[in-house]
């Protein structure tokens, strides 16, 4: 094992595309780290650098404190699961796993004990003698991981092992991912495009846009305290609601009404912000009680769709608003539009969604009464996209009398 040091890492092609810019990431010994982002942002590209697959323009790539910049990849260490599980269709389960061993001179007794004990580990024993023609979607990429257990490296580069998999295969794959890399406890660099599989796998997270890491933290730290409107939206199924407002006097206007902003950024300047709350801030006002409804905002809101998934209720409505122009914005919904429904929204509305408890009444249509934790509002920058948290200190808000 070995910790894996990313120094202002650049990587730009001859047209002069910078797929990485300036990339600062340690990744400590034994750690599972995730890089995030929708498509495009040069996490696979940082990836590869790491493996040797693309050069490195600037900067430096450390691989248990040395330098691998000029070694090529088989001199690395590192073992890497791809996409398309890239496994020989002619060879049996245990020869796919054993290849790399028999192609290092290992003795075959050697490779067969490897190989059974990263089957026993994976639960492909029974499987040893069948081709990947044969086997389920799910089997073959246990397979490409059992190659790279053989190996024993220093750490393991994923690159989206599970996209190619069903929604239910995934979820089961994702649990097994976790548990392997908890037990192996190897230093593991896993790349997808999926916030959920993020959130739910990594000790850390490194969220990447357009070529440069937005922010790394543990996923509670990403969810609760993003550091831009790029990783607000990005983080989060369904993701963060996101209205103008306008600080005033203490108090910041929304669409929905007015709050005081803590003490924390009392003093801030006047003038317009950009408010967010994750759907699962607002609440049924018929299911909460007074002390509740004292320190957010109750509203009235017309419901146009409700989505019930037995466990949450979404129900989506619409605020007067002119809407926000962002490219963190965009670029951070861009990946999760298919996630989420939408409905018909008229000039001069946006449409929020809030995530109420099943108990809940409200139907389509219904001019619900709803609540907003304003505790739990974020405020950014209209200008940088900052968190005004990052400025002055955690953002929080009271209800106003």
């Amino acid at each position: 094992m070995a910790e894996i040091t990313l120094e202002r890492i650049t990587k730009a092609f001859p047209d002069g595309t910078e797929a990485v810019k300036q990339m600062d990431l340690d990744v400590g010994d034994g750690e599972f780290m995730i890089l995030v982002g929708p498509s495009g942002c040069g996490k696979s590209t940082a990836l590869r650098m790491i493996a040797g697959l693309e050069d490195v323009t600037e900067g430096e790539v450390r691989i248990g404190g040395e330098v691998v910049n000029e070694l090529p990849p088989k001199e690395r260490d590192v073992a890497m699961v791809f996409q398309n599980y890239a496994l020989y269709p002619h060879m049996t389960v245990r020869e796919n796993m054993g290849f790399a061993l028999k192609l290092a001179g290992a003795q075959r007794q050697e490779i067969d004990r490897k190989v059974e004990e990263a089957a026993k580990i994976l639960d492909l024993t029974h499987h040893l003698d069948r081709r990947p023609a044969n086997l389920s979607g799910g089997q073959r990429q246990r397979v490409a991981m059992g190659r790279a257990i053989v190996r024993d490296p220093k750490a393991f580069l994923m690159d989206e092992p599970l996209s190619n998999l069903d929604a239910k295969l995934r979820v089961q794959m994702r649990t097994e991912v976790s548990k392997l890399q908890s037990r192996l406890e190897t230093t593991t660099v896993y790349v997808t495009h999926d916030q959920t599989e993020a959130m739910t796998l990594g000790d850390r997270v490194a969220v990447m846009r357009a070529g440069e890491l937005q922010q790394v933290g543990t996923p509670a730290d990403l969810y609760d305290n993003p550091r831009n409107l790029f990783v607000a939206g990005f983080i989060g199924s369904p993701a963060m609601n996101f209205m103008p407002a306008e600080i005033e006097d203490g108090q910041v206007k929304l669409p929905i009404g007015e709050a005081a902003l803590s003490d924390e950024v009392r003093g801030y300047r006047n003038g317009p912000v950009i408010a967010g709350l994750r759907p699962e801030s607002f609440e049924d006002c018929a299911l909460i009680g007074d002390l509740a409804r004292e320190r957010g905002i109750a509203f009235e809101a017309e419901v146009d769709l409700v989505e019930s998934l037995g466990s949450d209720l979404y129900a989506y409505f619409h605020v007067e608003s002119e809407g926000i122009e962002s490219d963190q914005l965009a670029d951070a919904v861009a990946d999760s539009i298919e996630e989420t429904g939408t409905t018909e929204v008229r000039e001069g509305e946006q449409q929020m969604i809030a995530r109420l408890d099943p108990a809940s009444g409200i139907k389509r249509r219904d001019t619900a009464r709803l609540w907003a934790d304003t505790a739990k509002l974020h405020l950014f920058d209209p200008h940088s996209g900052d968190s005004l948290a990052a400025e002055s200190g955690e953002v929080t808000a009271e209800a106003s009398a």
